[in-house]
């Protein structure tokens, strides 16, 4: 997901985008396995109570601590954070031979 989202370049600085588009691409690339499991991972990321530091910052429901689920995909839009953005910073410095 977060790799998908490098691609689109949706740093923490760009205008969000749906999340729908997001999932779409990580389906149409790397997970040709359904959507609604990358999709509860996106929301995973950006809920701020399931992980100490958010990856991915969130624009609209994303759930609550009361266990409220997130609303739909196309209700919702998506950025990377800023500590995404470190996690992925060297990522195309090919420092690994493969």
């Amino acid at each position: 997901i977060l790799y998908a989202m490098h691609d689109l370049n949706l740093t923490s600085k760009v205008a969000y985008k749906k999340s729908a588009r997001i999932v779409g691409d990580v389906i149409g690339k790397y997970h040709p396995h359904g959507d609604i499991s990358v999709y509860d991972a996106l929301v995973r990321m950006a809920q701020s109570f399931s992980m100490r530091a958010p990856l991915v910052d969130g624009q609209g429901n994303f759930g609550s601590v009361d266990g409220d689920s997130a609303a739909a995909m196309r209700y919702t839009e998506a950025r990377m954070t800023r500590i995404a953005e470190e996690v992925l910073r060297d990522l195309d410095k090919d420092t690994v031979n493969f």
